[in-house]
């Protein structure tokens, strides 16, 4: 019951009794960028499509909520690469930089407008693309490839403890956290508003997913260090927080 009062009391809020702590951003500490860096050398970067509205299914926004659901079977068809652009710009695309990159709009709100995810795209099925692992780079609206990998449906039903549907899925979105990005704003508050942040991306996935005609189940049961370790993240100052595979249905 201890563990229970401790995580209840982490659900409340608590900028009252901290009203006079002093973050990074009042010390005048260089705000952190939005978007991770890409590694030295050569890389390849994959421009996408610009997100297109012709391509929903579904465009009324009530039939959109009456029919939105979590769905676990896909079938083997390839997500198009229009279709993939789209669901990236509806859960984290930039509509504006705001100041010299101290924040951006997106289509999902977040606390101080901080955005503290990165969104990486393990493809199994999706046209045009190799299957492998890549990251999404919102400002430019590309895609970094990140790695090759093999075994992936494997590999993705392992890390999600036996869940062979997202291991069959056409792409999975995982979506890692750089607390300090919220940190350096709000310090011991942001924890919580991450989370809260969290579900506002992956809800945005599941109504763009519905208006074309897909389906996608988010995932909170997952093996942190396994998929850490496929993402090639230090589990410390990146995690992954939230997933959520896709696929046509």
């Amino acid at each position: 019951m201890s563990d229970y009062k401790t995580n209840r009391n982490f659900m409340k809020s608590d900028f009252a009794e901290s009203v006079h702590d002093i973050s990074d951003q009042a010390n005048k500490v260089p705000y952190p960028p939005l978007q991770k860096p890409l590694p030295e050398g050569e890389v390849v970067l994959i421009d996408l499509p610009e997100p297109n509205a012709d391509l929903m299914h579904k465009p009324g926004f009530h039939r959109l909520l009456l029919e939105r659901q979590s769905r676990r079977k896909f079938t083997k068809e390839s997500l198009s690469l229009d279709e993939l652009s789209y669901l990236l710009w509806s859960t984290q695309g930039v509509i504006v930089k705001l100041g010299q990159g101290y924040a951006s709009r997106r289509p999902v709100p977040s606390g101080g407008a901080r955005h503290a995810f990165e969104t990486y795209l393990v493809i199994n099925r999706v046209e045009d693309l190799e299957p492998g692992i890549y990251r999404y780079l919102p400002f430019s609206h590309r895609l970094y490839f990140q790695e090759l990998a093999q075994n992936l449906p494997a590999l993705l039903t392992e890390a999600n403890l036996g869940q062979k549907f997202v291991g069959n899925a056409a792409a999975v979105f995982a979506w890692s956290c750089i607390p300090y990005r919220a940190e350096w704003r709000y310090m011991g508050h942001s924890h919580k508003n991450l989370l809260l942040d969290a579900g506002h991306v992956c809800q945005n996935l599941y109504l763009a997913v519905e208006a074309l005609g897909l389906g996608t189940c988010a995932i909170g049961a997952y093996d942190q260090a396994a998929m850490d370790a496929m993402l090639e993240l230090d589990g410390e100052d990146e995690y992954v927080i939230y997933l959520a595979p896709v696929g046509k249905v």
